[in-house]
């Protein structure tokens, strides 16, 4: 899989910080983990590298990521599941697949970001749903299609 050079990721930073999309700096935190240190120091404090640490295998980490995603959904975390979503963009971005971006940005952010997991799980033709049985499996298909969990009504709130 092609990785985003280092510039290009430095100037992602420097957009979303202009922009103001990025409210809490998920999306940073992923895009920054992937410079090495000369490129980080352009975008971080040079007062605070050791809150830097270089990840080098993206797609590993998007891999266990979505799997987190996933947990976050099926536990009704609004939060936690936000996170996730911006996340997994910018995962999707940095390994060069604009195509599962604009998939995602497609898709509704409807029952916890779940429409946005499965079009990012689906663009990499990962498992979105395999990994699962019973209750969650039907739970999280139906809430990828936009649906609360469970069709008898949700306890949690996810018909909000």
């Amino acid at each position: 899989m092609t990785i985003r050079t280092q510039e290009e990721i430095v100037n992602r930073i420097w957009a979303l910080r202009a922009d103001r999309g990025d409210t809490f700096g998920f999306r940073e935190e992923v895009l920054v983990e992937a410079l090495d240190l000369d490129h980080a120091l352009q975008v971080i404090a040079p007062r605070h590298p050791g809150e830097w640490t270089q990840r080098v295998d993206h797609e590993t980490y998007a891999r266990e990521y979505l799997d987190f995603a996933i947990g976050k959904i099926l536990d009704h975390r609004g939060n936690s599941a936000s996170r996730s979503v911006d996340k997994l963009g910018e995962l999707a971005w940095l390994l060069g697949r604009d195509d599962i971006v604009a998939a995602m940005d497609h898709a509704g952010y409807r029952m916890y970001g779940a429409p946005k997991v499965r079009a990012f799980a689906d663009g990499f033709g990962w498992p979105f749903l395999d990994d699962l049985d019973g209750d969650d499996r039907l739970a999280l298909a139906r809430m990828a299609e936009g649906q609360q969990c469970d069709p008898q009504g949700c306890e949690r709130g996810c018909a909000d």
